[in-house]
């Protein structure tokens, strides 16, 4: 009998995504003929625009559908700059930019190129769940960075304070946050910017919500807040979330030039270059009409005060209020402990196999975003569904006792 091939050591810390494993387990329910309400699906449920579905059969009917340039076609990178010109104000050239397979990949990139052994990484937690994993693969360490209900989940300069060490090489910040919705105040990026300056630490700053956001005025940004950091700010974004394009995989990253041209040869070893056709459907979402993410924002918004509304009518339920996405991270932790027939909810895993089994209704446990007191809620999803996914709701957690 032969011995079986040994899987590398790294694999031990790496844990599949859950969100996509909630999911698929949702999908396997739904087609079994169970009447599965998801709301674990962090996508928009619009159709992604005529106009970038057009560019796209253009392109397979021009024949473009060979290899690229590695970063990404030279004409998107361009759109790139002139959008972030446009809208930021920010300067950045071709060079500058790389087109990825995704967001996913562009932070994989980063991490590969920035760190290694001995390198810590500050991670405020609640997190997107593939931030560590990426981190650890890149063989450097997550440092919790706590943030609170009570705050907000804005940055705090203690908690901060006691997460920096001499091995601090950076911190990864999402603003418009998954899961939380939550938005860093400016002076919350002060505080960040302040060590950055000081210790040289690299900002990766994920955008990838920037405009779904329900605040009104200026989203602020480290950038913003401080301009003199753009040597040392990586900026990573896409057209999943803001033209409901979340399987084209169409990322895009802004930085360095020796940073990005770096990240370039980790792709070029891995993918190569993204899809041809997706490159030339975002081409055509980064440089057409830009009224879809306001439209699609109106219905989220309409969305979001309805789940908030059922929400703040269950006893002993907390929520912040989102400021951005179209996420809602409400606090389940006063019904751990109790039961329903034989089934004991002792923390968020518990509570969202319960909520799944018991009622029908797929969440993301909290404790995959590294906060256990929290379940995930996507309002990404029709008002019909988001009413009766929290009748559910309400019921299961009555009968908790």
């Amino acid at each position: 009998m032969t011995t079986p091939i040994q899987i590398a050591k790294r694999m031990q810390q790496i844990k599949p995504s859950p969100t996509l494993a909630v999911n698929a387990k949702a999908k396997a329910l739904k087609a079994s003929g169970a009447d599965v309400l998801n709301f674990s699906v962090g996508e928009p449920d619009f159709d992604t625009p005529d106009h970038v579905c057009l560019a796209a059969k253009e392109a397979i009917d021009q024949g473009f559908t060979r290899y690229t340039a590695v970063p990404g076609i030279p004409e998107l990178r361009e759109a790139i700059c002139r959008r972030f010109a446009d809208d930021k104000g920010w300067q950045y050239t071709p060079e500058q930019i790389q087109v990825c397979s995704g967001g996913k990949q562009g932070l994989y990139n980063m991490a590969q190129a920035l760190f290694g052994p001995g390198d810590e990484v500050i991670v405020p937690t609640p997190y997107w769940v593939s931030y560590p994993p990426i981190i650890e693969l890149a063989g450097a360490t997550p440092v919790y960075l706590p943030l609170s209900e009570e705050s907000g989940f804005d940055i705090d300069a203690s908690a901060l304070a006691a997460c920096v060490t001499e091995k601090t090489k950076g911190i990864i910040i999402n603003s418009p946050s998954n899961p939380t919705g939550a938005i860093f105040s400016a002076a919350g990026l002060s505080l960040i910017a302040k060590y950055a300056l000081e210790r040289g630490w690299v900002v990766i700053s994920d955008d990838i919500y920037d405009t779904i956001v329900y605040e009104a005025g200026e989203l602020p940004h480290i950038l913003n807040v401080a301009p003199e950091l753009m040597e040392q700010v990586i900026i990573l974004n896409g057209v999943s979330k803001s033209f409901a394009m979340t399987g084209w995989r169409i990322g895009y990253c802004a930085g360095p030039k020796h940073i990005i041209a770096a990240m370039n040869k980790i792709q070029s070893q891995s993918t190569s270059n993204a899809c041809s056709i997706a490159q030339k459907a975002a081409l055509a979402a980064v440089v057409g009409p830009q009224d879809f993410p306001g439209m699609m924002k109106v219905s989220f918004e309409k969305r979001l005060d309805a789940i908030l509304a059922h929400l703040q009518e269950i006893p002993g339920v907390s929520c912040v209020k989102p400021q951005g996405a179209f996420y809602v991270f409400p606090n389940l932790s006063a019904y751990y402990g109790k039961s329903f027939a034989d089934k004991k909810i002792t923390d968020s895993v518990a509570m969202a196999d319960y909520l799944l089994d018991e009622a029908l209704i797929a969440t993301v446990p909290g404790a995959a975003f590294g906060s256990d007191a929290f379940v995930r809620f996507s309002f990404a999803t029709s008002m019909e569904i988001i009413d009766e996914g929290m009748r559910r709701l309400k019921a299961a957690l009555a009968k908790l006792v």
